[in-house]
């Protein structure tokens, strides 16, 4: 055909206009849109079993077997419309696929709820005659509103992100443009098609023409609620740290125990590897780790009724323990490159050699203060700094774990001493171990400095971790 696609896909979600764009598309000479080809409940058409030879129960075991028919039907450039409720093992490729068209089809999301709760209490989805018109009012939810609201712009976003990953465009086209026919030759001619729409296709009908207000029951209620929609992200904590793996390395099994750890770094790692190692009377260099994932996995299969736990440290203890122990301290587990950078470069208050006698506890609360203030910088991606898992905000390490293996327990360190013996009586253990103490920060104590002002840095920098977790002010174990 010379065209640049091999065929296309209209992302779209309910009554925002779809049907009216095929019927626009399907007008062309040389393209063919074929429905909601992978609608769970029919295949391109309401009542439809069968499409290019491919017939729903062979559609619904093998997806891709009609993606590849759309893809190679002859005499014309073919395509569907796809929904967020549309079998989703087809999107990924169509996605991935430079040689598929991508149309991502919009509507004022309050539009199309509204118009989705009408036509589902009408059982009117589509009108050709006026004459045949229903009407009906429906009552505005705004939670359930909220929800639809939050359901669109999450695909929205992954379908922007996943193109700008893959180097990929879009043609974007709004229902209002739909009534504007130098817009569908626009997008024909973006098709790569030589064929031009005389005039649009007029047979599909407007159902709900009046106004938003006029069509629910509780108008007031709607204005009320649309008014604390916050359109323009005011209250989102904006998040610039890269995306972390799931680290499965560094994951901790017992040796006996149905238990595995999953920590977070700058936590008590060593003591609850330490309370492992007791509950199975072995030493600490005899618990699984370093692992792959294949092997974790093995380790999951092969205990069944296990539990995954991890540990969360109020960031500002977490902070403070990692400068003593990775940047003040010169011996192992210093960072020395970076030590270096931010005592050089970045003129972050502390001396070349930390002692007691040129190291006082007014400086430690100066040089921590200022480490704070880097902090920030480093997880706004504002330095050359990597964003480390030691000092990465706790949320972003769950996230990254989320990838291979969600933890069963979110546990705080101030609750552990009670929580993780708990735990070990809930997969048999009748007597267990109690927790070492945490080795005290060196050369000086959190509480020997802490203040309101440290708290407010600490909450600035780590303000995800604050807000999703809801850390209050720090307080000594």
């Amino acid at each position: 055909m010379g065209t640049k696609f091999d065929y296309f896909i209209v992302l779209a979600a309910m009554r925002t206009g779809s049907n009216l764009l095929e019927a626009n598309l399907n007008a062309l000479d040389g393209v063919a849109c074929h429905g909601e080809a992978f609608n769970p409940h029919f295949i391109g058409r309401l009542k439809s079993d069968e499409l290019f030879g491919v017939s729903l129960e062979e559609r619904d075991k093998d997806p891709m077997r009609l993606l590849d028919a759309i893809r190679a039907a002859p005499d014309a450039l073919n395509g569907f419309r796809y929904f967020q409720e549309h079998d989703p093992r087809v999107l990924q490729p169509a996605l991935d696929d430079p040689r598929c068209a991508k149309i991502i089809l919009s509507r004022n999301p309050l539009d199309s709820y509204v118009s989705l709760k009408i036509a589902r209490k009408t059982k009117q989805w589509q009108l050709t005659n006026i004459k045949v018109r229903k009407d009906a009012q429906i009552e505005f939810d705004p939670v359930d509103f909220a929800s639809y609201l939050d359901e669109q712009q999450e695909f929205k976003q992954m379908l922007q992100n996943h193109l700008q990953k893959t180097g990929q465009t879009a043609f974007y086209i709004n229902y209002d443009d739909l009534n504007l026919l130098e817009v569908l030759n626009g997008l024909a001619a973006w098709l790569g098609v030589g064929s031009r729409l005389d005039a649009l296709d007029d047979r599909l009908k407007p159902q709900n023409p009046a106004p938003a207000l006029s069509k629910v029951t509780n108008p007031a209620e709607m204005e009320n609620a649309l008014s604390k929609i916050d359109s323009f992200n005011l209250h989102r904590v904006p998040n610039f740290e890269p995306r972390r793996g799931p680290a499965v390395s560094r994951y901790i099994a017992a040796l006996k125990t149905p238990l595995m750890y999953l920590p977070i770094r700058g936590g008590p790692e060593t003591v609850v590897a330490q309370w492992l190692a007791d509950l199975d009377t072995v030493d600490a260099r005899d618990l699984l780790t370093d692992r792959n994932r294949k092997q974790m996995r093995q380790w999951m299969q092969t205990n069944p009724g296990h539990r995954k736990f991890t540990v969360l440290r109020h960031p500002m203890a977490r902070a403070h323990s990692v400068f003593c122990s990775h940047i003040l301290n010169k011996g192992p587990g210093a960072y020395l490159n970076i030590r270096n950078m931010l005592r050089n470069k970045y003129k972050i208050p502390f001396p070349g050699q930390v002692r007691k006698n040129n190291y006082s506890k007014e400086q430690h609360y100066e040089a921590f203060s200022a480490f704070l203030v880097f902090l920030r910088h480093i997880l706004a991606g504002q330095t050359p700094i990597r964003v480390d898992g030691l000092w990465c905000s706790q949320a972003s390490t769950l996230e990254g774990m989320s990838v291979f293996a969600m933890p069963d327990f979110i546990l705080r360190e101030e609750e552990i001493e009670t929580a993780l013996p708990e735990l070990a009586r809930k997969v048999g253990h009748t007597n267990p171990p109690k927790l070492a103490t945490s080795e005290a920060d060196v050369p000086f104590l959190l509480s020997d400095i802490y203040d309101a002002e440290l708290e407010a840095l600490a909450a600035e920098t780590y303000q995800r971790d604050y807000v999703l977790f809801g850390f209050k002010d720090w307080k000594p174990l």
